[in-house]
């Protein structure tokens, strides 16, 4: 597993739990916390609430305390890459948030259902492999992501399948 990246996300995650935001911890990263195996993440992924309609809304408003999410990241010493993506960069590491109340339109999963995790006082969720098998089935839909991450998005697919 990722340390260096679940560490950076901790960090992250405290900061964001200080303005009472417990971000979702996805991709990758969060999918070798749940599986134990290295899944070779590249950036981090950070779901936090937003607008349920998603793209659809402008990136500067989609996600809710915006302002004071970037105010966070920049203090954090991460610079502003990408507005659209809502894509952090520092070191090398690419940080990426996301909506989390998009998640039941977009692989049915629940917000309710979410497990809260904890390192020490620090909160944050984290999906179920059942959920990453939901999350997983519809990225592999989506047809930017089975232009350039199929081939990953199919070892997960395949290997959460046989976990569950």
């Amino acid at each position: 597993m990722e340390h260096n990246k679940f560490n950076a996300f901790i960090k992250i995650a405290k900061k964001l739990n200080d303005i009472e935001i417990i971000p979702l911890l996805m991709g990758s990263v969060g999918l070798e916390v749940v599986t134990g195996k290295s899944w070779d993440a590249q950036d981090l992924d950070i779901h936090v609430p937003g607008d349920k309609r998603g793209w659809e809304v402008p990136p500067e408003t989609n996600i809710y305390n915006w302002n004071n999410i970037v105010d966070i990241m920049i203090s954090m010493e991460y610079r502003l890459v990408d507005l659209h993506e809502h894509a952090f960069s520092k070191e090398g590491l690419s940080v990426e948030f996301g909506i989390i109340d998009t998640l039941p339109s977009f692989a049915g999963v629940q917000l309710q259902d979410l497990d809260m995790h904890n390192v020490g006082e620090i909160k944050y969720y984290l999906l179920t492999p059942k959920q990453y098998l939901s999350v997983y089935e519809s990225s592999s839909k989506d047809s930017y992501r089975a232009d350039h991450n199929n081939n990953k998005d199919i070892r997960k697919i395949d290997f959460l399948k046989r976990m569950i």
